[in-house]
């Protein structure tokens, strides 16, 4: 038997993982262990190798041990002790802070998973790599690079309503660029709630949402009044991303006594894009819901209903907009339903 690397190794990469081979037999038994924490591999179809799975902590010792055959029944033993390398630099990821903010509550069928690194990621390949992710309910996915400190992971299709998905990111042990290595795994578990599908159609100004797909709710509403581009209501797949009760609204790039300047405090506010959209309680004008789009972007429902959405949402519930001329770009927050998904895919480091 072969082990790599070879005992006695002091500065081992551990990107480089484990690897026991046999010759002339085929393995029987395989223990690779860093103090009482054992590593994860599997063997070849003829058992004539086994390797880790995912790579290994920097600066860690590890203790290998190997058991194998002959065809004769003889058997053999192996062993080798090692330590990895303590890399010169490092690189840590982190969850979105939407998403981490709501650890341990429901998440919506168009819910995302956003990894953000610490610094760039020069071998982006070898980091997908270490991003796994297991559904109970699986359907296809795909991570994309979106710049070199940023991956994002969606499915083709939405999510399975009412089931859980967990994110393991083996990051410990990953090269991501040259001298840089990830020193800590991430973890974490994502409980897919109820599917909550909205539909805002701002030419007939009336929202109809449905929960598993019954329809529960039709709210008159208002959306942008279309007198500018800024004052338009993006049409397209947006996502409920975070809530805030009051949040304050401030006309972007106007001054006090500027005409169309605003300055408000408004309640039971879901944002659904980074361009300031938002779902929301009407400050007034309430002749206009259900008649006329009259906002500044922002869809406007009644107070009883506002409230109702506020306290129902969850954080990655799909909201589809249409009726304007305004599209929604892709990157306007969570909105990466609006990229075909072949497109989406090439987005991908991994074949």
């Amino acid at each position: 038997m072969t082990i790599t690397p070879a005992a006695n190794t002091k500065k081992a990469r551990p990107d480089s993982g484990v690897t026991v081979t046999a010759a002339g037999g085929k393995l029987d038994t395989v223990s690779v262990k860093a103090g009482s924490k054992d590593v994860v591999g599997e063997f070849n179809a003829a058992r004539t190798e086994w390797k880790s799975k995912w790579t290994l902590s920097p600066n860690t010792s590890y203790e290998v041990s190997a058991s194998a055959k002959n065809a004769d029944g003889v058997a053999a033993q192996a062993g080798s002790k090692f330590k990895t390398l303590k890399p010169d630099e490092t690189v840590a990821a982190s969850l979105d802070w939407i998403l981490e903010g709501n650890q341990g509550e429901k998440y919506g069928v168009g819910t995302p998973i956003i990894l953000n690194f610490d610094r760039e990621v020069r071998n982006k390949d070898q980091v997908e790599r270490a991003l796994e992710v297991k559904a109970e309910k699986p359907v296809e996915g795909a991570w994309r690079w979106i710049g070199n400190q940023q991956v994002v992971y969606r499915t083709k299709s939405y999510w399975p309503a009412h089931q859980k998905v967990t994110l393991v990111a083996h990051l410990a042990g990953v090269r991501a660029a040259k001298g840089v290595y990830g020193t800590k795994d991430l973890t974490r578990t994502f409980k897919i709630g109820a599917s909550r599908i909205s539909t805002v159609n701002l030419k007939k100004h009336k929202m109809t949402v449905k929960v598993d797909g019954k329809k529960v709710r039709t709210v008159p509403v208002s959306g942008g009044n279309g007198t500018t581009l800024e004052y338009t209501t993006t049409s397209g797949t947006h996502l409920a991303m975070e809530k805030d009760n009051p949040t304050r609204m401030i006309s972007p790039g106007r001054k006090k006594g500027d005409p169309g300047y605003y300055d408000l405090l408004i309640n039971y506010a879901v944002r659904i894009s980074n361009s300031g959209e938002y779902l929301h309680q009407t400050a007034g004008e309430y002749y206009c819901l259900g008649e006329a789009n009259c906002s500044h972007g922002c869809v406007r429902q009644p107070a009883k209903d506002a409230v109702w959405f506020y306290r129902t949402v969850q954080p990655g519930d799909v909201v589809v907009v249409t009726g304007t001329r305004r599209d929604l770009s892709w990157d306007n927050g969570w909105s990466f339903w609006e990229m075909p998904w072949d497109k989406w895919k090439k987005g991908s480091e991994l074949k």
